[in-house]
């Protein structure tokens, strides 16, 4: 066994995947089993982004990481560091992935790939083209860039996206990240919430139907949710918190209206299962194919 791989978060340390990597690495042939932590703060500065790119760039024992929180933060600091970016990297303007292949540091945005696959698992593939339903996306940072852009990639795509965030600069990143896709003008909506009414009156315009997803980090980072309490999820909609562990009171929300209303609540868990399998993938050189991952979402759950 030789090197190691790392994992850029906040409170890295309470993730699963410390526990689980090592059962993952048996069952993929990995050269290492060990996973280390590299805790930043929300607020981290450029020059903690820097230091800690540098370090995984010149540590030969260091086989890459994967990125959750600071993926924006990181890729606006220490992207010139890197050899090579992948397009969703540079349009997204996000890093969640750094491996090292013949002496290059490599950057990828792995999220939109993530999504696609999660999302794909309980939103049927024609949903949006048969029931006109909406997409309401909380929160504009890395994780509903890399939604958003998944869902424009679908065949059915929404008629109409509403991302809502407390920063208009986020807000501005997102709309500039779609121009440069090329998103046809009017399927996104870009909604300064800093107001409690704004979430109400988006989700009282919502179809039946619809998606509504937290990706605004509260309820793992931070504690707190983006929607009001009180506030009605609409009817037969399907609802995917983004996180698996924290306070998770958005799930909470859902899950109290969920019989009443007839929604379909979804956790992150089978985000964060096709998250990391992704990038180790790439880290380590591996071909997933949908047996392998169903073994590590196997193994994962009893480890949990």
């Amino acid at each position: 066994m030789s090197g190691y791989m790392g994992f850029v978060g906040v409170s890295t340390a309470q993730s699963s995947i410390m526990k689980i990597f090592p059962t993952w690495a048996g069952i993929l042939g990995l050269p290492t089993r060990t996973l280390i932590g590299h805790d930043l703060p929300v607020d981290a500065t450029p020059e903690q982004y820097v230091r800690l790119v540098e370090r995984i760039r010149d540590d030969p024992d260091h086989r890459g990481a994967l990125v959750t929180t600071h993926k924006m933060g990181l890729y606006a600091a220490a992207s010139e560091l890197f050899d090579e970016l992948d397009q969703f990297s540079t349009l997204c303007g996000e890093i969640s992935s750094i491996s090292k292949h013949d002496g290059r540091l490599i950057g990828h945005a792995k999220d939109p790939i993530t999504a696609g696959l999660a999302v794909g698992e309980f939103l049927p593939a024609d949903h949006f083209g048969r029931t006109g339903a909406h997409a309401v996306c909380l929160g504009a940072g890395g994780a509903g860039t890399a939604l958003t852009w998944n869902l424009a990639e679908r065949a059915d795509a929404p008629e109409r996206i509403v991302v809502t965030d407390t920063s208009p600069e986020r807000l501005d990143h997102l709309r500039s990240v779609h121009a440069r896709r090329g998103t046809p003008d009017g399927l996104i909506s870009y909604l300064l919430a800093t107001d409690p009414a704004a979430t109400r009156g988006v989700f009282a315009a919502a179809p039946e139907g619809s998606l509504i997803v937290n990706a605004s980090g509260l309820g793992k980072d931070r504690p707190g949710s983006p929607v009001p309490e009180g506030t009605a999820f609409p009817e037969q909609s399907y609802v995917w918190e983004f996180n698996y562990r924290g306070t998770l009171e958005f799930l909470a929300q859902a899950r109290a209206q969920e019989a009443a209303s007839g929604l379909v609540v979804v956790d992150g868990w089978r985000y964060f299962i096709h998250g990391w399998s992704q990038v180790i993938a790439e880290v380590f050189g591996v071909e997933l194919t949908e047996e392998l991952v169903a073994e590590l979402s196997k193994a994962a759950l009893a480890s949990r």
